[in-house]
């Protein structure tokens, strides 16, 4: 993995964003009390907006770093987040894929509400899996995936949540890092698979290189929210392994806050397994408290959704009620904040 390149707008941004530190942030604590027994005054999600956000990501084509789809939607991905008010900055560097071959990687930054002190930070993946092999059809493994719900839904909600923090600011400020190279782990109809290996070698490359920088350069955060797969139709949301691990005080403000907006059937009072994703570099490197808002269904195909790694993961798929009950809790969580 070649060496990070950070663009100068970060450098302006440091004192901002990455504040000086010469020990890690303690993992599991914060220093902000949220209220968790009641709903708080907070702006309405609105689903449309961002049902909006996501197919504007899908009209560019799967966003397989390297190609002319990703670096369209990347600079409109910028672009939207700056229009809403917030600072925005690039942490540009190369990773190295499953096959050996190098593949440009930029994770995307927007600081809301600059000037607050305490801060939050909320993260998904914006890349399209290059293969979908996970589709039902065999002739179609080799084919990149649409990439709605994995990786289109998670940015989507944090466009809109950052709309609505620009017009209504709230006592903290809210970091969005949009993640690169998340999807290109090993294929399945790759003979060499193998599983283990793959975990800790091919899956989540943008994330584990920016928490590296991030950690290099004393950036923290209270706590981190990682979003993967938050629209898919009939999702439900259990408490992830690693993030009850990691952060169990997260977990549960954020399930409490979901069950009072009455959506306690879609993140449900239940533990799920344990998911290698982006969540686990901000854990590990960043030692940032994170957790992961992901699926866990029960599905014969696959326990994120019907629609994970195939061609079918498209905007028609997405339920708008899901990416509302997701956004909303959201929003009561950062509005929580004193």
């Amino acid at each position: 993995m070649k060496g990070y390149i950070y663009n100068t707008i970060l450098t302006a941004l440091t004192a901002l964003a990455l504040s000086a530190c010469n020990g890690r942030a303690t993992t599991g604590t914060t220093s902000v009390t949220p209220t968790t027994d009641t709903l708080v005054a907070a702006p309405t999600f609105n689903a449309d907006s961002a049902m909006s956000y996501l197919r504007r990501q899908c009209d560019f084509g799967p966003r397989v770093p390297g190609t002319a789809a990703h670096r369209a939607c990347g600079e409109w991905i910028s672009r939207t987040f700056a229009a809403t008010g917030a600072r925005t900055a690039d942490h540009n560097t190369t990773v190295r894929g499953y096959d050996g071959k190098e593949m440009p990687c930029r994770n995307i930054m927007a600081f809301a509400n600059p000037d607050a002190g305490p801060r939050i930070l909320i993260t998904a993946h914006w890349d399209s899996r290059a293969w979908a092999d996970n589709d039902p059809d065999a002739d179609n493994h080799r084919t990149p995936v649409p990439a709605a719900n994995d990786g289109a839904s998670g940015i989507a909600v944090m466009l809109e949540l950052a709309r609505l923090i620009a017009d209504m600011p709230p006592a903290i400020g809210v970091d969005f890092v949009c993640f690169d190279a998340e999807d290109q782990g090993h294929p399945q109809w790759d003979d060499s698979y193998d599983d283990e290996a793959d975990e800790a070698g091919f899956w989540c490359l943008g994330s584990r290189a920016w928490a590296e920088e991030a950690f290099s350069r004393g950036y923290t955060a209270r706590f981190a929210i990682n979003l993967d797969m938050v629209g898919g139709r009939g999702a439900r949301f259990a408490v992830e392994g690693y993030s009850q691990r990691s952060a169990p005080s997260v977990a549960q403000l954020v399930w409490a806050k979901a069950a009072l907006l009455g959506h306690d059937d879609i993140f449900t009072n239940t533990t799920g397994g344990y998911v290698m994703d982006d969540h686990v570099s901000v854990i590990q490197l960043a030692n940032i408290p994170a957790i992961d808002i992901i699926p866990n269904v029960d599905d014969p195909r696959s326990s994120f959704g019907r629609t994970w790694h195939t061609l079918s993961d498209t905007p028609d798929a997405i339920d708008p009620d899901i990416l509302a009950a997701v956004g909303q809790t959201l929003l009561q969580v950062i509005y929580s904040m004193k």
